[in-house]
């Protein structure tokens, strides 16, 4: 059974993630009810239950990562056509979250900032 804390769990780990590779101007905010991190108030990250997160990616990436591990990265008929992908928050390590993260926060982040991150 799913609980707050287990979603909690999720997000804390999420914002650590974050935290560790570096990402500025990280919001702490919701999206559609459900926990995320936004940059340039853009949501690039949520958790969408206790078994699901939510990336922000191009959607030319997607169909990548679904051949690459299948086990993590999945589509649904909610997701198709946009710029979205769900993934199995317990099937990824940490260290391919935080590649993930980084991707979804540089699809979002404005210009300015990605290009400040990038050259630091």
């Amino acid at each position: 059974m799913e609980t707050s804390n287990d979603v909690a769990a999720i997000f804390l780990r999420l914002q650590r993630l974050a935290a560790e590779a570096g990402l500025p101007e990280i919001e702490i905010s919701t999206s559609y009810g459900t926990p995320a991190l936004k940059v340039g108030g853009k949501a690039f990250v949520s958790v969408k239950n206790a078994e699901t997160v939510v990336l922000a990616l191009p959607i030319d990436h997607k169909e990548q990562l679904i051949e690459m591990a299948p086990e993590i990265y999945f589509q649904t008929d909610h997701y198709r056509g946009w710029p979205s992908l769900p993934l199995r928050i317990a099937e990824i390590g940490d260290d391919e979250l935080k590649v993930r993260l980084v991707e979804a926060w540089r699809f979002r982040a404005p210009k300015k900032l990605k290009a400040a991150f990038e050259g630091r």
